[in-house]
């Protein structure tokens, strides 16, 4: 599978989005990562019906949100940090110290999973 510019895409669960191995055998491409994100996939497609949801609707936690939100305020902060200090000169110890901060930053966004239950 390939994206624009003829880049590999690279195939993610439908569940908790954890990237998927690549499939080079016979049979349909796997789409989850684990039985039990096949099982909450299909309990929440269950209870969207019963909300009467339409695809593009979901059930968040408050506390799961408000942790998002959280964590995408500082990486906006780290951002906003980053750039401000690229426009100045900088060492190379700034530099790589800036990039730091944004790695960190970043890091609890690219570690985050769907909780269950």
């Amino acid at each position: 599978m390939e994206g624009s510019g003829g880049a590999p895409i690279e195939r993610r669960c439908r569940w908790c989005r954890f990237p998927l191995a690549e499939h080079a055998g016979p049979g349909r491409p796997r789409q989850f990562c684990s039985q039990a994100c096949r099982q909450w996939d299909w309990v929440s497609r269950q209870r969207a019906r019963e909300l009467a949801l339409s695809d593009g609707e979901l059930v968040m936690a408050r506390t799961e949100l408000d942790a998002l939100h959280d964590d995408l305020y500082v990486l906006e902060c780290a951002v906003a940090d980053t750039l401000k200090d690229l426009s100045s000169e900088m060492s190379a110890k700034e530099a790589i110290d800036a990039l730091r901060w944004l790695l960190d930053a970043a890091t609890p966004l690219a570690n985050r999973r769907l909780r269950s239950a």
